[in-house]
């Protein structure tokens, strides 16, 4: 690494971009990694994601160490200090070299007359630690904000711990095998022959886990289209889907393009309209697209208003994977804790409500919806298909569940995929008031 910049220092603008200004982690690393070797990439990853996961027990260790916080510009050195004692706990980093390279980052960030200030506290930390760690608080150890504790354990009292449990794990890699090019068991193989150890998925067809995650550049065929990276759980909703040779699709909100290059995987005869409001993530469809050698309609557009993109058309099946909380994918997204708030689940219920009803109208009668969301929150699931299903008479409950309990709702789980939501909902050729399963 070049030694105009220090590690440290990154990751601490990094946790203070996210935590003070409302940015993600997906927004604010790329910018930072840019001039980074791959090893440093990734150690920049795993402080700040790491930090993020474990906020709250490191919030309280500074607490006890620190006799005031620091506030206003200096609040940067104290996601520095964040910093070090991440890397003290969790890293095989030597002390020695992460109290250096931490106190010299106080200097990195213009703050060199708090370099005696940093060293002292992580030095104390390193004192106390047995200390400390025995006194951690019970209310911080789900290492979640207070309102998604309580919303889980008001909705599912037995599960709420494992799911809580799950998000503070790092996630597992998944792949999808395209079986236009490799069976699953061939695609193993491969990699067996690169000396990556890898297991198939249970009941998903194409779906293998790596036993530990690496760089895309190892996977046989990646720039040849042979596999994609995509959590079990989002491969469920093609699957779901069930697309057909010949049929005109609809990937609604699709980017960044995992689902509809699974569709076309699928049944490569079909008419895919992938739609996105965000233009800028809709260039990540069509670099998918490119990369697999395949071929959608990619518009931006916005759900809500079908009428300003779709041009009359209908569609025999639509993939609904709606804007969510995203509290399925906290393990992948830690930052998601922090950036959500209590409010924000009633207004996306709201949204969802709104893209579900102006998209029905689009479909075909006859033709299938699935509504998808990585998130476990059953008021943007359950309590949405089942207020649908009731208002909506020529609406069908297809698949799985009942019109009380429609649809699956998926737990993220250490060697499963994320926390996902499926409800398959068909369109009647005449009003149907009861819904099947």
């Amino acid at each position: 690494m070049n030694k105009r910049y220090n590690l440290r220092a990154l990751a601490a603008k990094a946790v203070a971009q996210v935590l003070d200004q409302g940015s993600s982690l997906s927004q604010v690393l790329p910018s930072l990694q840019t001039p980074l070797s791959d090893k440093d990439r990734a150690l920049l990853q795993e402080l700040c994601f790491g930090i993020l996961r474990t906020l709250p027990q490191l919030e309280g260790y500074i607490k006890q160490l620190m006799a005031k916080p620091l506030t206003g510009k200096q609040r940067t050195v104290h996601y520095l200090l964040m910093v070090g004692i991440y890397q003290l706990l969790f890293t095989r980093i030597p002390p020695h070299a992460a109290l250096a390279e931490t106190v010299d980052g106080a200097v990195a960030l213009k703050y060199p007359q708090l370099k005696g200030l940093v060293n002292g506290v992580l030095r104390q930390f390193q004192r106390r630690q047995e200390e400390l760690m025995a006194g951690d608080c019970q209310e911080d150890r789900f290492l979640h904000p207070s309102w998604l504790v309580k919303r889980l354990q008001a909705a599912y009292p037995e599960q709420a711990t494992a799911i809580m449990d799950a998000n503070n794990q790092r996630p597992p890699m998944w792949l999808r095998v395209n079986r236009l090019f490799n069976s699953r068991d061939d695609y193993l193989s491969l990699l067996a022959q690169e000396n990556i150890i890898a297991f198939p998925h249970p009941s998903l067809p194409e779906a293998v886990r790596l036993e530990t995650p690496c760089n895309v550049s190892r996977l046989p065929g990646f720039d040849r289209g042979w596999v994609t990276v995509q959590d079990a759980a989002a491969q469920g909703c093609a699957l779901w889907l069930d697309p057909q040779a010949g049929e005109d699709i609809l990937d609604l909100c699709a980017a960044p393009g995992g689902k509809t290059t699974h569709i076309l995987e699928l049944a490569p005869q079909a008419r895919v309209t992938a739609v996105d409001v965000d233009a800028q993530r809709v260039v990540r469809i069509k670099e998918n697209l490119q990369r697999l050698g395949q071929h959608a309609n990619v518009i931006v557009g916005d759900g809500r208003i079908p009428e300003e993109w779709s041009e009359g058309q209908r569609w025999d099946r639509i993939l609904l994977d709606a804007p969510c909380s995203a509290t399925g994918v906290i393990r992948r997204h830690p930052d998601i804790k922090w950036l959500r708030r209590d409010s924000d689940i009633v207004e996306l219920a709201a949204l969802q409500q709104q893209i579900l009803t102006a998209i029905w109208p689009r479909l075909k009668p006859g033709g299938t919806l699935l509504y998808a969301t990585c998130s476990v929150l059953p008021e943007e699931n359950r309590e949405q298909i089942r207020r649908f299903l009731r208002e909506t008479p020529d609406a069908e409950l297809a698949g799985t569940g009942d019109a009380e309990h429609p649809g699956l709702q998926c737990f993220p789980a250490p060697d499963e995929g994320d926390g996902f939501f499926y409800a398959k909902i068909m369109k009647g050729q005449a009003p149907v008031n009861q819904a099947r399963t």
